[in-house]
């Protein structure tokens, strides 16, 4: 029976539940309940087959490296609830603006930062988005230029940790969340220092689209600048060391840090006498939604997976991707061809749960370091938050700019970022060895 059509038809009858709009995980769940009747008419398995679900979705529930995601969502929504971040990027817009380009510096600056600190990237386009791009439209930034860099910025959280969708890999491929922050840390400083060099190269080719700032805006006594370093940035800067170090160090496993880092986020919050109970319900309320997200994803992946290698569905992949022209080299760049065309449509979480859990066991038996390869797919998922029509960051950008940024600038601003990701994405294929952990 390992020649079952019922494979195919399942990954095609997910296809039509995601462009169709319907919420991916009840189109997971929905189509592996479906074809799970088609399954049992056919002999594949009875009814005692499903009693293996629920033991699944409570490994899902009890699952411990999953506790890492609402404690890093709540630290980064803390910090950006209360304010935190926001006064991050001021400082260090100040520290850069007398130089040409040196407001769009200060956001990549600030989006690797936020990253290593929250590893969300709604709230770091939108905080950006609220107190940079007025400025950088004010004193003559190109439209482009500053929609582009903040909206590529505020997507570093996808691969610097601690990344969320790094834990959310961890778990699905089977490896380490460590090992994929240690692996992933250098790249993501790698893909920062690309938009940086970017941005100078624009500034000095074309420097009509990305000034210094005029005298007298940046001009600032000495003092205020210097208390403004030490109160502002070096508090987030010393959690981040703390949170990331403790995880580099083998002191704490990610969830561990994770919950310090919430802590310490509402401690910075307190300190500064912004944890409000109206920030920290936000806060609670935005950690829960997110997460409740996630665990349903799971949950529809679990039932859809069950049913799908029930009716041979994985041995149909398998064999499919085991014969692909070029053995690893082949699997790894329809894995990332797949993987890029899908962020056009659906959001990186989706494309995690729909794809990983097909061409990971595949990827396993090829010999393909799966660390790496889970770096690899982190780095590649960043762009479904820039590739129209759909990304996120160009809707998070949009929804907080002023009317004279049309969609047509930001569209326009991505797709040097675009390419610049894939530049990154390229490097990592050719020089495998800078994924270090």
């Amino acid at each position: 029976m390992t020649d079952s059509i019922l494979g195919p038809l399942m990954f095609l009858g997910l296809l039509v539940f995601v462009f169709s709009g319907y919420p991916i995980a009840f189109s997971l769940a929905g189509t592996g309940l479906f074809f799970s009747i088609f399954g049992m008419l056919m002999g594949y398995f009875d009814v005692s087959f499903f009693n293996t679900l629920t033991e699944r979705i409570f490994g899902v529930m009890a699952n411990y490296v999953l506790l890492a995601v609402p404690f890093f969502i709540f630290m980064g929504t803390m910090l950006e609830k209360s304010k935190l971040a926001e006064d991050l990027l001021t400082t260090i817009g100040m520290l850069f603006g007398p130089i040409r380009g040196g407001v769009a510096i200060a956001v990549v600056l600030v989006g690797t930062l936020l990253a290593a600190a929250t590893g969300v990237v709604g709230a770091t386009v939108v905080a950006m988005g609220l107190i940079s791009l007025p400025v950088m439209l004010r004193y003559g930034y190109s439209k482009e230029l500053a929609a582009g860099v903040i909206c590529a910025s505020g997507t570093l959280g996808q691969i610097i940790p601690p990344s969320v969708v790094l834990v959310v890999l961890g778990d699905q491929l089977g490896v380490s969340v460590g090992d994929l922050y240690l692996g992933a840390f250098f790249p993501g400083l790698m893909l920062s220092g690309f938009y940086i060099i970017y941005v100078v190269a624009i500034s000095i080719l074309k420097p009509e689209m990305a000034p210094a700032l005029p005298k007298e805006v940046r001009n600032i006594p000495l003092k205020t600048l210097i208390k403004r370093v030490i109160f502002v940035m070096f508090p987030p800067l010393f959690l981040i060391l703390l949170v990331l170090g403790s995880i580099f160090a083998g002191i704490a496993t990610p969830t561990e840090a994770g919950a310090l880092g919430a802590v310490g986020a509402m401690i910075l919050a307190a300190l500064n006498k912004r944890l409000t109970m109206e920030n920290l319900k936000d806060t609670m309320n935005d950690t829960a939604k997110l997460t409740v997200m996630v665990v349903f994803l799971l949950i529809g992946s679990t039932v859809f997976s069950l049913v799908f290698r029930g009716v041979y569905g994985d041995v149909w992949i398998d064999n499919l991707l085991l014969n692909i022209p070029g053995g690893k080299w082949g699997l790894i760049f329809i894995a990332n061809l797949v993987i890029f065309i899908l962020g056009f449509f659906i959001d990186f979480f989706e494309i995690v749960f729909i794809v990983i859990p097909m061409i990971a066991p595949t990827a396993a038996k090829l010999g393909i370091d799966m660390v790496w390869f889970g770096v690899m797919i982190g780095m590649n998922l960043q762009t479904s938050f820039l590739t129209p029509p759909f990304g996120f960051s160009i809707f998070y950008l949009k929804g907080v700019s002023p009317p004279e940024l049309k969609t047509t600038h930001v569209y326009r601003g991505v797709i040097p970022f675009i390419i610049i990701q894939l530049i990154a994405l390229f490097v990592m294929i050719v020089y495998p060895e800078i994924v270090k952990y």
